[in-house]
């Protein structure tokens, strides 16, 4: 049972990578094909966002790899297909986009995020009242009031 189940997993977890690059797609010359695998690598589903295209089985990922074939056989460098992807989607399209100004939101930001709420979770806990160690007894006012309310509502 145990191996059935171990072997299931390893199936599941290459379904992915199956599905992404289409036999269709891939050059007919194995190093155009490795560069083009290698560049996939470096591109952004925009779809799916946390994955490479090369790993993704979204449309839109599958014209991107296309694209870029396209591009490397044609007899892009690698730079000049990798400009030309970037110049079309932006630097979003990269998994590790230059930094400068146009991308602090996407380097900074999910840091930003966190010492935000870092901070709000430290001011929260500071302003909120303290629990006192041992309850205040009541005032004989207070002891006076509470009996005329419990009688009030008893009747």
């Amino acid at each position: 049972m145990k191996r059935l189940a171990l072997m299931l997993c390893l199936i599941l977890s290459l379904a992915p990578a199956a599905l992404a690059v289409e036999p269709r797609e891939r050059l007919a010359d194995p190093a155009l094909e490795a560069r083009a695998r290698a560049l996939s690598q470096e591109l952004r589903c925009l779809v799916c966002q946390n994955e490479s295209i090369d790993d993704s089985g979204a449309d839109l990922a599958h014209d991107l790899r296309v694209l870029l074939r396209e591009r490397i056989a044609a007899g892009d460098s690698d730079s000049q297909a990798l400009h030309f992807i970037v110049a079309r989607y932006g630097d979003f399209v990269l998994l590790k986009p230059p930094v400068e100004p146009a991308t602090y939101v996407l380097w900074f930001g999910p840091a930003a995020v966190l010492a935000a709420g870092a901070l709000g979770a430290v001011l929260y806990l500071r302003r909120r009242p303290r629990q006192l160690a041992e309850p205040v007894p009541l005032s004989e006012g207070e002891r006076q009031r509470l009996a005329q309310l419990v009688a009030e509502d008893e009747r």
